[in-house]
């Protein structure tokens, strides 16, 4: 089998061959992945109603429906232990994500941010009693204590409503870690320096030592200098350490930035934790703990730790004779803790393995879900983990998933995209078709993705596709609505002469304002009709899906009617009309859009599609009915309405669909076009 695409809950972990990610200017809001597939004549299963048994697609078409989003200020709690605007966040970036351990716990991991994008979307409010406010999509997912949650209630696959938050309901995640005024005023500087200064001197053992001694990191060295030199606190210089733990002073020295204040306050406290941590922290399994070293360092950090409001428990360390200071509340207090004090050391601010605990006043909880009614720039990422951390929550990233689609509404230019592209599909795929066991069958193409969407004009696969085909002697088949296709038409007809080639492209309706809105970003209805006569003008037979067709929008005997008349004339050697039909996934999209567009008709379809994916069999029977004569009327004839064909196209010869048909159906079969 070839690679297959991207899980619906776990978008793009792992994938494999992977060579890199791409973004480029003309595809915008675009994500390209390279790979390198093992495989790509991909075996159709025997229980599916369709009448081919393989298929090749160069393209894993993931266009994410991008609903789940969040506004750009949206903090996300980074690798490093600090936050960073969502909006700022790039491809390659490490975030935190969370992991289920088996113990119906979740523990911190590492994980890197696989996509990012932006988009609009409609805004919505939601108010937490810790005072986080966060502006998200409709869509969009939160963990809750009885699992994912929507933000707004909506229609699932069955009738019921999805779950969503409510006032009340409690999230999962440590809470926002929220830094009390004025601890970033000048006096954190001089705090940290005291702390970083007398903490070196205590773990380097030998008073008489310069500062900085060897146990000091890079980052916290980094940090000092900038006090030092860029603040000029206090006039100091660094020196050697005197016997007091202070440095020496230069001539004009007012103070030491090693001396005690007399009467600490926050920022001082604050910035004096941030030095002792990046002296004197450790991490273990995601736990930070402090080891101070002497009994008056031990009392400095406790009374800080104290005048900021955090509990602190003293427990035996890893060194002999020496005890450690550990925050008690979990992740959730370390994370504070992290932001309050802001150590420089990215090491101490590493919660990777920790539990997934609430704040010790509890979880946070939902007081209030307010719809805005402003459209506003969103952005979202794709996690390896399948999930981040927002704003002390933990948020469900959006979900990347295949696309099975021929109206493609999921890839238009309302959404951002994925696009695995098989780099190497010409050579693997030749390499396949010289097996011994190939028996040269029909292979069939944008049955499941379309091999000549955009992407094809910046990476040209088909070409070496088609060559490769018609080279082995294999019958092959193309199904459309990407003009791209004209660039091959030379390479198409020179190997109809070869082997059987069949060509379609599927055209929903002509009206191009109704177009533009269902299918934006795909090539209008009259351009897929010119490609139609630029099809049949090289020679070549094409048919045409009238898929999928809308009830109660472009189902009258008059719009079908019209349809017919222009595929028609533009040479289409038959025709094949396909109801609606809505897959898991693109049903929920689809119906926000009707709700949008057409609210009248929303309850109508709900009715139709009661019952799952295909509309209901006394209205397929009478789509079937009101389409035979139209198309015998047109000459359209030549393919059986209503029933999947040879790739959605043919050489002017029905095509019987093998299979049972789907429970309670009669007979009149869809394709699974969304």
């Amino acid at each position: 089998m070839g690679f297959d695409g991207i899980g619906a809950d776990a978008a793009l972990p792992g994938m494999r061959g992977l060579l890199r990610s791409v973004r480029t200017p003309e595809f915008a809001g675009a994500v390209f992945h390279e790979v390198e597939a093992r495989s790509v004549l991909n075996r159709v299963a025997s229980s599916s109603p369709v009448p081919f048994g393989w298929t090749v697609n160069p393209y894993r078409g993931c266009s994410h429906a991008c609903t789940y989003c969040l506004d750009g200020a949206t903090p996300v709690l980074a690798a490093d232990g600090r936050s960073r605007p969502i909006a700022d966040l790039r491809a390659g970036d490490e975030v935190v994500g969370t992991v289920a351990d088996g113990q119906n716990r979740r523990r911190f991991v590492r994980t890197p941010v696989l996509a990012h994008w932006s988009t609009r979307r409609r805004a919505q409010r939601v108010t937490l009693d810790d005072g986080t406010v966060l502006v998200t999509s409709a869509e969009h997912r939160f963990l809750t204590r009885d699992g994912w949650a929507h933000v707004r209630p909506g229609r699932c696959r069955s009738s019921v409503d999805r779950p969503h938050l409510r006032p009340g309901t409690a999230l999962v995640g440590p809470g926002a870690a929220t830094v009390p005024p004025g601890v970033r005023s000048e006096g954190y500087g001089a705090g940290y320096l005291c702390g970083l200064v007398r903490a070196d001197a205590v773990r380097a053992r030998v008073r008489a030592e310069p500062f900085p001694s060897a146990w000091v990191e890079l980052e916290a060295l980094a940090r000092a200098h900038h006090l030092l030199t860029a603040r000029h606190v206090a006039g100091a210089v660094p020196g050697p350490v005197s016997g007091q733990g202070g440095v020496a002073a230069a001539p004009e020295r007012v103070s030491s930035p090693a001396s005690w204040p007399a009467r600490p306050d926050a920022a001082w406290s604050a910035g004096f934790l941030g030095g002792v941590l990046d002296a004197c922290g450790e991490v273990s399994a995601g736990v930070l703990r402090v080891v101070p070293g002497d009994e008056q360092l031990t009392r400095a950090t406790v009374d800080a730790l104290r005048r900021l409001r955090f509990r602190v428990a003293s427990e035996p360390s890893g060194r002999a004779g020496t005890r450690a200071l550990r925050v008690l509340g979990g992740a959730a207090e370390q994370l504070r803790l992290v932001a309050v004090a802001d150590p420089a050391v990215a090491r101490v601010r590493d919660v990777t393995g920790a539990l997934v605990e609430e704040p010790p006043d509890g979880a946070p909880r939902v007081v209030d879900v307010h719809d805005t009614g402003e459209v506003v720039p969103m952005f979202d990422i794709t996690t390896g983990t399948g999930d981040f951390v927002a704003a002390g929550v933990v948020s469900h990233n959006c979900f990347a998933r295949n696309t099975h689609t021929y109206l493609d509404l999921d890839a238009g230019a309302d959404f951002d995209s994925q696009i695995v592209v098989k780099v190497n599909v010409a050579r693997v795929l030749e390499r396949e078709l010289a097996r011994p066991g190939w028996r040269r069958e029909h292979v069939a193409m944008g049955t499941n993705t379309d091999p000549y969407q955009r992407a094809e004009g910046r990476y040209r696969l088909m070409p070496g596709v088609i060559a490769a085909l018609a080279r082995s002697g294999t019958p092959f088949s193309i199904l459309t609505k990407g003009t791209v296709l004209t660039r091959d038409l030379p390479d198409l007809a020179a190997a109809h002469a070869d082997v059987q080639v069949g060509t379609g492209v599927s055209i929903a309706l002509l009206d191009r304002e109704l177009s533009a809105r269902l299918e934006p970003g795909t090539p209008s209805p009259q351009a897929r009709l010119d490609l139609v006569r630029r099809i049949t003008d090289a020679g070549l037979p094409c048919g045409v899906m009238v898929a999928p067709v809308l009830p109660w929008l472009t189902d009258s005997e008059e719009a079908l009617d019209a349809v017919l008349g222009e595929i028609a004339a533009a040479g289409a050697t038959g025709a094949t009309v396909l109801a609606l039909h809505l897959r898991p996934g693109t049903r929920e999209w689809f119906l926000q859009w009707l709700g949008r567009e057409y609210p009248a008709l929303l309850p109508r379809y709900e009715r139709l599609y009661r019952r799952g994916a295909y509309a209901g069999r006394d209205y397929r029977e009478a789509l079937h009915r009101r389409v035979v004569p139209l198309l015998a009327r047109h000459g359209l004839d030549r393919v059986v309405p209503d029933r999947p064909v040879q790739g959605g196209v043919g050489a002017g010869t029905p095509v019987a669909a093998p299979g049972e048909p789907p429970p309670g159906d009669s007979g009149c079969r869809q394709l699974s076009l969304l």
